[in-house]
């Protein structure tokens, strides 16, 4: 594909994002492969940064190794997080900004420029899918910059001395919807900080001090609903929540 196809797409799915239109799996269904879909998505995020966003972190995807196996897939993918993205812990969202938001708790790294975390915390993660029906392929998941549309960050604490198996809850208007543990990021979250940095290091991204790492889902992400109140708790290190507008 050339590079002018690949602007195509990515403009493409920035009008998407920008309307509130999804559109179908274009991605994939022009035969790009996933290095191709990783150009989409710089060049995707690009189109924010002209519109005077600024990077503020990056996330990781398919951290489950049953969602590995389901894609066909033996590492995860990631995505970059701006500024425009971030929610404030118990902060309002309007949920008719998105096509069909979703949301799942998460961990959150605060990271130096080596890459090194400082600090952690209890996150959750908006995430919208630009495509019809909320399927799609690798490379097309990719392009859209692994759905990326939002993050609340809960308070930051130091690292503890493990992560790797914390209880996680979801709650949706104060009733349980998930039932989780941090185990299901990639056995332990920590193994995060070392993926993240090899896989910027490989697009060339550097890392910036105090830039926001989520290390991804501990549980299955839930609709969000108009006037629903979400909250994450993981075990030892707090919570994260958000409301959106009724």
């Amino acid at each position: 594909m050339s590079g002018a196809d690949l602007a195509d797409l990515a403009e493409r799915l920035d009008e998407a994002e920008r309307t509130r239109t999804a559109i179908p799996q274009v991605v994939s269904q022009s035969g790009a492969d996933a290095d191709q879909a990783y150009r989409i998505q710089a060049a995707l995020v690009a189109l924010r940064m002209h519109r005077g966003e600024r990077l503020a972190g990056l996330k990781l995807g398919l951290t489950s190794r049953a969602k590995m196996v389901q894609v066909g897939v033996d590492q995860v993918i990631w995505g970059r997080l701006t500024d425009a993205m971030r929610i404030e812990d118990g902060g309002t969202v309007d949920a008719g900004r998105y096509i069909h938001p979703r949301v799942e708790p998460e961990v959150a790294f605060r990271l130096d420029a080596d890459g090194n975390a400082t600090a952690v915390a209890p996150a959750l993660e908006l995430i919208d899918s630009r495509y019809a029906d909320f399927r799609f392929t690798l490379p097309d998941v990719i392009a859209d910059n692994t759905s990326a549309a939002g993050f609340v960050v809960g308070a930051w604490q130091p690292l503890p001395a493990g992560l790797d198996n914390l209880g996680v809850l979801l709650e949706v208007d104060g009733r349980v919807a998930q039932i989780g543990s941090t185990a299901a990021i990639l056995g332990d979250p920590r193994r995060a900080l070392t993926a993240a940095a090899t896989l910027a290091s490989s697009a060339g991204v550097p890392l910036e001090d105090g830039w926001v790492l989520l290390a991804g889902a501990a549980t299955a992400a839930v609709p969000l609903a108009p006037g629903a109140h979400v909250r994450a708790v993981v075990e030892g290190l707090g919570t994260a929540s958000l409301r959106a507008l009724s």
